[in-house]
């Protein structure tokens, strides 16, 4: 394995300047690193500073206090010239991360990281034409990535040095990180996601509840427990005195009798169109930007919680 060296990381490149490169830009640049960033649409610049501007006034809030530099490059390769950590936010589509990621592990400096934001994609297959895929990991993230701490990572092995790097620098920068054993479609966290948003859609078919209701169901429920417990002590604690043992011993027949009777959701176009047409009555008037700027203040709120109650 190519060993890399341990050159401090003082410049970031971001390419995609979408709302997660943004983020992700906004974050380096709270934690005083020197930011270039590349991204071919049309104004993308102007897009990108716009939302850091933002997003800094809310990292201010959580106590960030440094202030690096942004440039915006003219292409990808000029971006990441310089960079000692590269942080790709380009299309999830497979073909695209293949030729990205190819150009931009031969753009680089030798000793920098080339981190993907893919949500699914898995990294032995967008890392095909690297010369170097060993410097290359999965680094996702979750929206936005300025406030919502968590890092996936997934290396070319677990224990790499690669993945060791980028592992201190994410928590350099205030992130959480968790250091995947092996790739897996959607990497931890979103087939986590998938599981539950699969029995949300197939409530819905059913005809046990509509979406809104669903929604509350979970934020009024387990929702209130996810910011500080996981499944595995939630079940845990679950067993009572006894614990996940106590729990297998007793409860989790009843578990398996729910898993049998949870179906897969048929989504044909006429479903969609109904799922479209309750959420979109549900949040008549309010638009896009509106609904995330409230989920940001609910954030930035339960981050301050969430820091009191840390172990």
């Amino acid at each position: 394995m190519t060993q890399t060296t341990s050159k401090p990381i003082e410049t970031v490149a971001i390419i995609g300047a979408g709302v997660i490169g943004s983020s992700w830009a906004a974050l380096f640049l709270a934690n005083g690193l020197t930011v270039a960033a590349s991204d071919p649409a049309p104004g993308a610049e102007e897009h990108m500073r716009a939302f850091v501007e933002q997003a800094m006034a809310d990292l201010r809030r959580l106590g960030y206090e440094g202030s690096g530099e942004l440039t915006f490059a003219g292409d990808a390769r000029e971006a990441v010239s310089k960079a000692d950590f590269v942080q790709e936010n380009g299309p999830e589509r497979e073909e695209i991360k293949v030729e990205l990621l190819a150009e931009l592990d031969a753009a680089a400096p030798p000793h920098a990281i080339i981190a993907s934001s893919t949500s699914a994609l898995l990294r032995s297959k967008i890392t095909v034409k690297c010369t170097t895929p060993e410097r290359v990991i999965v680094g996702h993230p979750f929206n936005p990535p300025h406030l919502v701490p968590l890092v996936e990572i997934v290396g070319h092995s677990p224990d790499s040095d690669a993945v060791r790097r980028a592992e201190a620098f994410y928590q350099s920068v205030g992130r959480e990180t968790v250091v995947l054993k092996k790739e897996a479609v959607g990497h931890l966290v979103n087939r986590i996601n998938s599981a539950v948003w699969r029995e949300a859609v197939s409530l819905f078919q059913q005809g046990l509840a509509d979406p809104a209701d669903i929604d509350r169901a979970i934020t009024a429920g387990p929702g209130m427990r996810w910011p500080f417990l996981g499944p595995y002590e939630m079940y845990h604690l679950g067993g009572g005195e006894g614990g996940i043992a106590h729990y297998f011993e007793h409860l989790q027949p009843i578990q398996e009798e729910r898993w049998k009777d949870m179906p897969t959701p048929q989504m044909d176009d006429a479903f969609r169109r109904e799922i479209v047409a309750s959420v979109q009555e549900r949040f008549a008037g309010k638009s896009i930007a509106e609904l995330a700027k409230r989920r940001d203040e609910r954030l930035l709120a339960l981050l301050g919680i969430r820091d009191k109650l840390k172990d």
